[in-house]
């Protein structure tokens, strides 16, 4: 009987979109995994200090209505109920602790996989988990980082990010089609990303 395959693709989706869904069915399609979690930081270590972080349990929140009717694919709370600074290493670990028997699929980005080295107990996260990074049509392929056991998985090139989603919402332009529908129906119903909601927001702490 051949071995359960968990893609683990962690971020702040601040908020989710339809890049992050198509990463993530690509990957699972590609590399024929079980699933695919989306783990949302609670305080991602990346961003420290650069921005005030939407709290946790309004991105769970809007990340659950999006994976909702995505098969194969959905939200993690793990981080978030953990608190405190999220560590993929503290992750892998507690997957690991669940089923070892797993085989952990860690879902980067390119320029990610570029800066690996940097992040917390770094050994730790290579012992437990390959990668799957994932690169756009027509992009030079990603070098994969010494010592690692990776998979590059070609994606859909989209023009989509999360910084400017915000912004949308601030200007009052439009997320429909860049974010899914039951999403932006999450976002508009506990009114993120307004002006007025900034000072709300939770200062970031360090994920890796």
């Amino acid at each position: 009987m051949s071995r359960r395959a968990l893609g683990v693709f962690g971020g702040t989706f601040d908020p989710v979109h339809v890049g992050h869904l198509v990463a993530a069915v690509n990957v699972r399609h590609a590399l024929d995994l079980d699933l695919v979690l989306l783990v949302v930081a609670n305080r991602p270590w990346q961003k420290e200090g650069s921005r005030a972080v939407t709290p946790a349990a309004d991105r769970l929140a809007v990340v659950r209505a999006a994976v909702g009717e995505v098969p194969g694919v959905e939200a993690s709370d793990l981080e978030v109920a953990r608190s405190g600074v999220s560590y993929t290493a503290d992750t892998l670990a507690a997957l690991h602790a669940e089923d070892p028997e797993t085989d952990l699929v860690l879902v980067i980005g390119a320029d990610v996989a570029a800066s690996l080295h940097t992040w917390d107990r770094v050994d730790e996260v290579r012992a437990r988990s390959r990668l799957a990074i994932v690169n756009r049509p027509g992009a030079p392929r990603p070098a994969v980082p010494e010592g690692w056991r990776a998979d590059v998985v070609e994606i859909p090139a989209l023009e989509v990010s999360s910084t400017d989603l915000r912004a949308r919402v601030v200007d009052g332009r439009p997320l429909d089609y860049l974010v899914p529908a039951a999403a932006v129906r999450e976002v508009r119903r506990r009114g993120l990303y307004a002006s007025d909601r900034m000072d709300e927001r939770l200062p970031e702490g360090p994920q890796a």
